[in-house]
């Protein structure tokens, strides 16, 4: 152990963050520097999301000297040297392909937002395999995962299959892609989290099932990762140029299993809400995988010590991507940060809805022929409601995955621990609060994805000796209650109704998008 400050990585879908943690501090006193750098992103057919695995291992060269510049500015006690682990987390679905020994690129990796696997999770579906496969990895049928991009690539690129095949090649997660950059080729490494997410890994094994690779069409499970768990020595940096050697790497976590780790919920029945990119909650199972019968997932939260943790989730793919295509596409607002305001004063729900399915429905729903809409329009409305309408929309999503949750638990959540940008959002916090009649509490730092990963890292070292330690790292910054009485009520339940239009009218239309 070097000394008392932590690395974490934060590998996401748009952008990398990197953190500079000093566990001798707490709050949010514990970062003492960050740094962000963004990446394009490739649309090569409609429906089709990629990544240029270059481009994100130099963001994460980029954002990490930046942050590490920035930590020796602030902290005169600060070196590279003084670190003591890193922590990794990342975009979970994304599929990477690289050169098993240089780490070159042999594709661009394919995005969890893809849909170029559609067809591949239909034929699953008519052929009756589904539940079979929904039993063993706890996932659907979806193009979401990588399994059937695996599948695709497999049956559409015979160059890169034949490398897979010959073992010069190999595919992985994000993380897998990091580990083996940052150890110069040294580590080969996934864990559960991150399998998880592949349609390849059985969640009650614990390993890669071989009837699940055949289904997939993987070549040889040589070309997949060693499972490790989710907090211990996965690698030890080397060549970096921007770290020093040695530093160990004691942490992957899947994002949002990271951010569960960061809102310390580690109890069964604790819950969190990211607004990344899109929106994703975590309910806290324990040790117990139960199966969703409200098309949630079962997660993997993570592996310690060989034994697995489990969550239900619910993910909608389009959240503060919501506000960024308004501001991007549509031209409806010059900053994100301008979205409360315009919103605040303004009428959306039930007069107008915005559906941000803009790359699909995902959870309850399922359904990636979905498009996105606005519902109510007429001359009378004005650019504001839309913008009020697009927060609601995040909300309301949120709020049908609430109602699953409480379906499959048989009790309605009554805390919401919530982080992500857009949380950052006031007026989305309340709406959040009220739609889904729940409290919401707010941390002092947002940036809980990165927190997690560091946490285990520190885990992974021995910093922290148990998840009871970790839990008083945790501070809250804001509360927001539910407004209760019966008018509000009355309100609440004519704007679900509305909404619940909203989808079923989302749906008529995209059965007919072939």
């Amino acid at each position: 152990m070097q000394g008392n400050y932590l690395l974490s990585i934060d590998q996401g879908t748009t952008g990398t963050t990197v953190l500079v943690l000093d566990t001798q501090k707490s709050g949010k006193e514990l970062v003492c520097a960050q740094a962000t750098i963004d990446f394009e992103q490739y649309y090569p057919q409609a429906g089709w999301v990629e990544h240029n695995l270059d481009e994100i291992w130099a963001s994460v060269q980029k954002a990490a000297s930046r942050a590490l510049a920035i930590a020796r500015q602030e902290d005169p006690n600060f070196h590279p040297s003084k670190i003591s682990a890193i922590g990794i987390t990342n975009q979970r679905e994304t599929l990477c392909f690289f050169d098993r020994k240089s780490g070159q690129a042999l594709r661009k990796a394919i995005v969890w937002q893809c849909k170029r696997s559609t067809a591949i999770c239909d034929q699953i579906k008519l052929n009756g395999q589904e539940s079979e496969l929904r039993e063993k990895t706890g996932l659907l049928a979806d193009p979401y995962f990588s399994g059937s991009k695996l599948r695709w690539v497999c049956e559409n690129e015979p160059e890169v299959k034949n490398k897979l095949t010959s073992g010069q090649g190999v595919c992985g997660t994000i993380d897998t892609y990091l580990i083996h950059r940052l150890t110069q080729g040294e580590s080969f490494v996934t864990e559960a989290s991150n399998a998880s997410r592949t349609l390849l890994y059985n969640i009650h094994r614990a390993c890669w099932d071989q009837e699940l690779l055949e289904l997939f069409s993987v070549p040889s499970e040589s070309c997949l990762a060693e499972l490790k768990d989710s907090a211990c020595l996965l690698g030890k940096t080397k060549g970096t140029g921007f770290l020093p050697d040695g530093i160990p790497i004691s942490s992957a976590l899947g994002d949002q299993q990271a951010a569960l780790a960061g809102q310390t919920c580690f109890e069964q029945g604790e819950a969190k809400c990211t607004y990344g990119t899109g929106a994703f909650l975590l309910l806290q199972l324990g040790k117990n995988p139960i199966p969703s019968q409200n098309n949630l997932l079962t997660a993997v939260s993570w592996s310690l010590n060989g034994s697995l943790s489990y969550a239900f989730e619910g993910s909608s793919f389009i959240a503060g991507a919501a506000v960024q295509y308004l501001r991007d596409n549509l031209s409806l607002l010059e900053r994100a940060a301008d979205a409360e305001y315009l919103a605040s004063d303004v009428i959306g729900a039930p007069e107008i809805y915005f559906v941000p399915a803009l790359a699909g429905l995902g959870a309850p729903w399922w359904n990636p022929n979905a498009r996105g809409a606005f519902f109510g329009l007429t001359r009378g409305t004005n650019k504001n409601q839309l913008v009020r309408a697009a927060l609601e929309g995040m909300a309301f999503q949120v709020c049908d995955l609430l109602d699953s949750m409480a379906k499959d638990s048989d009790h309605a959540l009554k805390i919401l621990r919530v982080d992500g940008g857009a949380s950052a959002n006031n007026l989305l916090m309340q709406v959040q609060a009220n739609l889904g009649n729940i409290v919401v509490e707010r941390p002092r730092n947002l940036e809980t994805t990165a927190l997690g990963a560091a946490f285990f890292a520190a885990l992974g070292v021995g910093i922290y000796s148990s998840l009871d330690e970790l839990k008083k790292l945790r501070t809250v910054d804001s509360v927001y209650n539910p407004v209760v009485n019966s008018q509000e009520e009355q309100k609440r339940q004519e704007q679900l109704a509305g909404w619940k239009r909203a989808i079923k009218a989302v749906e008529v239309f995209a059965s007919h998008d072939t």
